[in-house]
């Protein structure tokens, strides 16, 4: 079957059970541009604004200018510009799925061979806030200090090039600068990364390559822009081949690339904004004047064990989420995660019933219709959100049994080879570094713990350290099945 292909032209040729946009999407118009045009902003705050603008036709001036900044992220052009930027969400629950054409990317933008075209958008006065996802390690940090790194290659770069930045702290700045310039206002810079206090590193990173260049530059952001602090939640794996062929199939429905996604989404920001924003609250999202306590919790509870379990059941050999999760025994693990050492570290979340949280969290892991890989997980997400959980729990004198079992799993991953002795791949910036690290300590940690730049002083906690020593050796002589086991029976 050859399916109908999805561009503005053939909208009215796409029939229900597929919902077609409530509003022209021809008639969108940008007042966002985005860094990092990925699945998960286009299941998350482009699918709250597209609801927007079916709910008010005035919210049709915050359409979103979509941007690839990387070499690889030609797909943004190469898919979606064909498509006059229009994608497929699918939606799913268990065996029930939604099936969307999601209409607010007023534009896309490939900016991995080059910026100027992407800071020529939003030069445009009617461009208000430049919103980012492109991942903790866009952001170009020291893992341990959390602040700009002024060594990063990326950093020297833009550095020796400020107009024709690279890095996307170096695209904000320069657009920054050239407001500054033109005499126009600032926009608002708002991260969606799942980064603790996200607003606020995005401002300290700002200001740090600011003051770099000009301090006069650093002071104007930091008195005219805006950083808001955003908690964001929704699993978004990535597309896969089979999920293109399941649309026209199913659908009729030809999309180079959609969005498959779960039902289940949250998103919380600090109502904070230097020139206006879209009244997202109409459609489901929760603006408040702290989101911190969200932000932590979603971090802590969501974030670290879904890395915990990852890692573990890389280990073992399982490809999807699901398939971990239906082990009754990494069930049993991840609840007493929570309930034992993520959870303990958490303040009063208003509004939330934490019980009620995690039996949920366990539920959407398990959701087979997902099937988001433990390799997604693994590979994008920051050892943070294992590091910051372990400090804040020997802070406070808690536990970290299984805390040190998740971060000895993901330390013993780094070794390349799973328990079957099936390879694993190893993508990360440092990863050279984290493999001949892991090659040299085999079963002893010290040689991984002592990169302070990742794990700061935990090398210094003689608790914890007993600990991961003794969980990472148990992974090499018995496996992460029978670890786990010993794990479980401990507790």
């Amino acid at each position: 079957m050859t399916g109908i292909e999805l561009n503005r032209a053939n909208l009215p040729r796409i029939a229900a059970p597929v919902r077609r946009p409530g509003y022209d999407p021809a008639g969108v118009r940008a007042g966002i541009v985005h860094l990092g045009l990925g699945a998960f902003h286009r299941a998350h705050m482009a699918r709250y604004t597209h609801a927007l603008m079916e709910r008010d036709p005035g919210a049709m001036g915050w359409g979103i200018v979509g941007a690839g900044l990387m070499a690889g992220d030609r797909r943004v052009r190469e898919s979606l510009a064909p498509q006059d930027g229009l994608y497929t969400l699918v939606e799913r629950d268990g065996v029930e799925e939604s099936v969307s054409v999601i209409g607010s990317l007023a534009d896309v933008v490939f900016a991995g061979e080059g910026t100027e075209g992407l800071l020529a958008r939003i030069d445009d006065p009617a461009i208000r806030i430049v919103s980012l996802t492109v991942s903790e390690n866009g952001y170009l940090l020291n893992p341990a200090t959390r602040a700009l790194d002024p060594e990063h290659p990326m950093i020297r770069a833009d550095l020796a090039a400020p107009l024709r930045p690279m890095s996307a702290i170096g695209v904000i700045v320069e657009a920054y600068r050239r407001r500054m310039a033109a005499g126009r206002g600032a926009f608002t810079a708002m991260t969606c990364d799942n980064i603790q206090n996200n607003g606020d590193v995005l401002r300290g990173a700002v200001l740090s390559l600011a003051r770099l260049r000009d301090a006069r530059l650093a002071d104007w952001i930091e008195a005219q822009g805006a950083f808001p602090d955003t908690m964001v939640d929704r699993i978004t794996p990535a597309t896969r081949p089979d999920h293109v062929a399941h649309l026209e199939s199913a659908y009729g429905l030809r999309d180079r690339w959609p969005v498959f996604a779960e039902s289940f989404t949250q998103w919380v920001i600090e109502d904070r904004f230097a020139a206006g924003r879209p009244e997202w609250e109409a459609v489901g999202a929760q603006f408040v004047p702290d989101v911190a306590p969200y932000e932590v919790m979603k971090l802590r509870l969501l974030n670290g064990s879904h890395l915990a379990i990852a890692a573990l059941g890389r280990l073992m050999g399982h490809r999807f989420v699901h398939q971990v999760m239906a082990d009754a025994r990494m069930r049993a693990y991840m609840a007493a995660l929570m309930d034992r050492e993520t959870g303990p570290t958490l303040a009063p979340v208003q509004g939330v019933d934490l019980p009620a949280y995690k039996r949920t969290l366990i539920a959407r892991f398990a959701n087979p219709a997902i099937e988001d890989t433990v390799e997604r997980i693994n590979t994008d997400a920051p050892i943070n959100l294992l590091v910051m959980p372990i400090q804040a729990s020997l802070a406070i004198g808690g536990e970290v049994e299984l805390l040190a079992l998740a971060l000895a799993a993901w330390m013993r991953r780094l070794r390349g080879q799973d328990d079957k002795g099936d390879a694993i791949e190893i993508r990360h910036p440092l990863a050279a570094l984290l493999r001949e690290k892991a090659a040299e300590g085999g079963a002893d940690p010290m040689p991984l713990l002592s990169i302070g730049s990742f794990f700061g002083e935990l090398a210094g906690q003689a608790r914890f350290v007993e600990a991961l020593r003794r969980w990472l050796a148990s992974l090499y002589d018995v496996g992460a099945s029978a670890t786990l086991d010993r794990a479980l029976g401990a507790g």
